[in-house]
C-alpha cells in the first residue's frame, strides 16, 4: 500500500495530471450519480447503462462510481493511482465499445455516427501520468507518504 501512495510532494507535473483529469471527469461522474449538470441521476443512468448499452448492473455502477468518486480522488490527491488505475480501465472499456468504431475524430460538425476516440487519448495520457508519478504536489498521497523511504526515483518523480 505504502507504494500505491508514495509520492514526489514536490512534483508540479503530477498535480497539473491529476488536476485536469479530476477537474475534466468529475462533471461526468456529477451527472452519472447527483443528476447535475443535466444528466439524469444514479436511476436513470442505471438505467441507460443497463439497457441501451448493456452493461451488467456491477460495471455500471463501477462506471458511475469510478467517474464521481474516482474523480474527487484525483482533485484531492487521495490514492491517486488507485483511483488513474480504475480510469484507465473505465477509458479503454469506453473507447473500445463505444467509440473505436466511430474513428479517431470527435464529431466537431456531425458527419459520423458518434465521436472517435482522440479525447480519450488524452484523457488516457494523463491518466498514465497520474498512475507513474501518484498525486504529486498539493496532493493527501504526499501527506501520507515519505519519497525517499519509499524508493522514489527522484529524478522521476520531481519532473
Amino acid at each position: 500500500m505504502n507504494k500505491m501512495i508514495a509520492t514526489n510532494a514536490n512534483s508540479w507535473i503530477a498535480l497539473v495530471a491529476r488536476l485536469t483529469l479530476g477537474i475534466t471527469i468529475f462533471p461526468h461522474g456529477a451527472q452519472k450519480l447527483l443528476g447535475l449538470f443535466g444528466g439524469y441521476g444514479y436511476a436513470g443512468t442505471m438505467g441507460f447503462l443497463t439497457t441501451q448499452a448493456g452493461l451488467p448492473y456491477v460495471l455500471a455502477l463501477l462506471v458511475i462510481l469510478i467517474e464521481f468518486f474516482g474523480s474527487l480522488f484525483l482533485i484531492f490527491g487521495f490514492l491517486t493511482r488507485f483511483a488513474a488505475i480504475g480510469f484507465a480501465g473505465l477509458f479503454l472499456g469506453v473507447i473500445s465499445t463505444v467509440h473505436l468504431q466511430n474513428g479517431f475524430f470527435m464529431n466537431w460538425n456531425g458527419n459520423q455516427k458518434g465521436e472517435g476516440i482522440e479525447y480519450f487519448i488524452l484523457l488516457f495520457g494523463l491518466t498514465i501520468i497520474s498512475i507513474i508519478l501518484g498525486g504529486g504536489k498539493a496532493s493527501l498521497d504526499a501527506g501520507f507518504s515519505n519519497s525517499k523511504a519509499t524508493g522514489i526515483n527522484s529524478k522521476l518523480a520531481a519532473q
